[in-house]
């Protein structure tokens, strides 16, 4: 989720000419229902206790996958939204001031909560905290690290990781052939796949994770290592160079949903292994491609409109906040009450989904929106030109 400038034309494609150049609101609103699925995620876990049962077990099976789903969108839509948007005359400082300043105004707002809120008293070891702190927890395959302080944020780990890589792999995918784009999307989806073959292969089988089919190790290799999720990232760069050199396939949005809808039940049947990320990376990616391309052509889309840009656009702070809500609730909260029926344990969550909106609102209109106006727009003597239009749809 970044604010950056429009980039010149593209070189013109198998027809001729070049897709225009225009915001792509759509991937906004799309935003929101990334950062939807991995709220419901978290919030229909039993450690939250407003499902119970056998009941429970299964709201906490139909939705776990949905953070999965989520994660994968960002990584992929990051990289296709810093590539479709890059600057011809931009240079590695400039771009990674305008990243620093998206992450990390919201990440130390949220770790100072969390900490506040309910790590203060669990957290006493600065090998936890620290790491946190500097987005750099993501490297450890120890969980009490990685998922230190407020949790979400690992996330950022990876993405920053990616911010630093970026202007080399821009580089590298900007000389590939239009020709030969697909043909490198389809290797990187193959690799995608094959990390979780490799996974159980390799990697200790025996599982730690109390309630998970897999163990600490194997979860983080495929899950938070940043140099496994960079393939998502690439992927998205790839998809976005598809676009621009006029070589998109057709897939429309409505197909492209369905087939993130059939992806979604397939994780249900599936070991977590491949449905932590394997599984969303084609239905995904084309979603993503398929959404941009609408928006350039002007076409329908029922993710577009007033309602979805707000959203989309506090979406970055509903991810970051929804752990110190829900986390927060729980603990001094709802663990004094209970059991819920399942009317009320569906409206307890309602309730923690607009209070956690409402915060990531806040934090949006006070923290996120100041921040960017003040660090993140270049000064004209730093490119040379004026400043231009801005799109605001990747992290």
């Amino acid at each position: 989720m970044t604010t950056t400038e429009y980039p010149k034309a593209a070189p013109p494609g198998r027809s001729g000419r070049a897709p225009s150049l225009t915001s792509l609101p759509s991937l906004t609103g799309l935003r929101f229902y990334a950062a939807t699925a991995v709220f419901v995620c978290h919030v229909t876990t039993g450690n939250m206790g407003l499902f119970s049962g056998e009941r429970g077990k299964d709201i906490a099976r139909w939705f776990n996958v949905g953070g999965g789903l989520g994660v994968s969108f960002f990584f992929i839509l990051s990289g296709f939204i810093l590539t479709w948007s890059a600057r011809p005359s931009d240079t590695p400082l400039l771009f990674m001031r305008r990243r620093v300043v998206k992450l990390f105004p919201n990440h130390l707002v949220t770790f100072v909560l969390a900490l506040l809120v309910f790590a203060g008293a669990t957290i006493t070891s600065w090998k936890q905290w620290l790491p946190n702190l500097f987005l750099v927890q993501t490297w450890s395959w120890d969980p009490l690290v990685t998922f230190s302080v407020n949790q979400p944020s690992w996330s950022l780990g990876c993405e920053l990781v990616f911010y630093l890589c970026f202007p080399l792999l821009y580089r590298a995918v900007n000389k590939i052939s239009p020709a030969r784009l697909w043909a490198w999307a389809v290797a990187f989806l193959a690799v995608i796949v094959a990390v979780p073959v490799f996974a159980s292969a390799v990697l200790p089988s025996d599982v730690t994770l109390p309630g998970w089919q897999t163990n600490e190790i194997q979860n983080w290799f495929i899950y938070n290592l940043p140099p496994v999720r960079m393939l998502e990232f690439v992927l998205g760069m790839l998809l976005a160079r598809i676009v621009l050199t006029d070589r998109w396939v057709g897939v429309k949005v409505w197909q492209a949903v369905v087939l993130t809808a059939i992806a979604y039940y397939v994780s249900l049947q599936i070991p977590l292994l491949y449905s932590l990320c394997a599984i969303w990376a084609a239905p995904i990616g084309l979603l993503i491609a398929a959404t941009a391309v609408a928006d350039i052509r002007a076409k329908r889309s029922p993710f577009r409109g007033r309602v979805m840009k707000w959203l989309g656009e506090v979406s970055f702070a509903v991810y970051l906040m929804q752990a110190t809500v829900l986390i927060g609730a729980q603990r001094h909260i709802l663990s004094k009450h209970g059991p819920y029926t399942l009317a009320e344990g569906i409206g307890v969550a309602l309730l923690l989904w607009v209070v956690t909106t409402a915060l990531a609102y806040l934090l949006y209109a006070l923290v996120e929106r100041p921040a960017m106006k003040r660090f993140s727009r270049p000064r004209r003597k730093d490119l040379g030109v004026p400043a231009t239009g801005q799109l605001e749809n990747a992290r």
